[in-house]
């Protein structure tokens, strides 16, 4: 979790507003679900972005309870993106990579939906 808790600063504090306020329309690029935004509809999704890397980063920082499952859920969206955008982009490398990288970013996956007893402030011992 403090791995993921400094990506999402990063991400919040110089990658996105980079991404946003920098970055050409033209180069510009955001991908939900596997899918490649580009130009204009990247720039109106990035807000979105910058809102879910802040409020992960705030979440993660406090432990906040709300963060379970919301975390998990969005691990989730990364492990279907992971599969779908090496289907489907001309730059992906098909079903194969698309599976182990998908079953890479299921192990934080995983370990973010069992980790409910951490975001209630709560760490319980487990024998």
């Amino acid at each position: 979790m403090n791995f993921i808790f400094y990506f999402c600063v990063f991400m919040a504090v110089f990658y996105v507003p980079f991404d946003l306020f920098v970055k050409p329309m033209a180069t510009d690029d955001e991908i939900w679900f596997g899918i490649v935004l580009s130009g204009p509809w990247a720039k109106a999704t990035e807000p979105l972005h910058w809102f879910i890397y802040g409020a992960g980063a705030y979440g993660f920082w406090k432990m906040k309870s709300w963060m379970w499952p919301w975390a998990a859920v969005y691990a989730a969206q990364v492990v279907i993106a992971m599969f779908v955008w090496n289907l489907v982009n001309t730059g992906g490398r098909g079903w194969q990579a698309g599976a182990g990288a998908a079953v890479f970013f299921a192990v934080p996956m995983v370990a973010l939906w069992r980790a409910k007893p951490h975001f209630r402030g709560k760490i319980t011992e487990q024998s």
